[in-house]
């Protein structure tokens, strides 16, 4: 999921953070590909320091819901038949804040730009934008 905001006047200024799983094999996979790390990119392990409130509502800002920013691949999302329910955004917030693996992973901050999980469109947006401040 990509949602482009206004771009940062100052590069050098810009936010530049990965939200991911270091157990997660895609994860590693795609800082690796993109040189995350090498590129000033904070990285953040979900499962060792978990996602405050205050930086969720700043993640739900960019991407636009707490919907967007939630994993239904989370093996306790079947284990708890959320499958099955409607669920609303203040569910989505209380689960992502309750349980790590309900973030889809990668989160990637590049500015005022939200890059979210790890489908090919989305990732090829990510390296577009990757290269635009190259």
């Amino acid at each position: 999921m990509h949602r482009p905001l206004t771009a940062c006047k100052n590069i050098n200024k810009m936010v530049k953070k990965v939200y991911c799983l270091s157990t997660c094999s895609t994860c590693s996979r795609i800082l690796k590909d993109f040189a995350l790390e090498r590129k000033g990119f904070a990285l953040q392990d979900i499962k060792t320091q978990p996602v405050s409130p205050a930086e969720l509502e700043q993640l739900k800002a960019l991407a636009g819901s707490y919907e967007a920013l939630f994993s239904r691949r989370a093996l306790k999302y079947k284990e708890l038949g959320l499958k099955d329910r409607s669920l609303t955004d203040h569910d989505y917030k209380k689960l992502i804040l309750e349980e790590y693996t309900f973030l889809k992973r990668p989160v990637v901050v590049l500015g005022k730009k939200i890059f979210v999980g790890s489908e090919k469109k989305n990732l090829e947006l990510l390296g577009q934008a990757l290269a635009s401040i190259s």
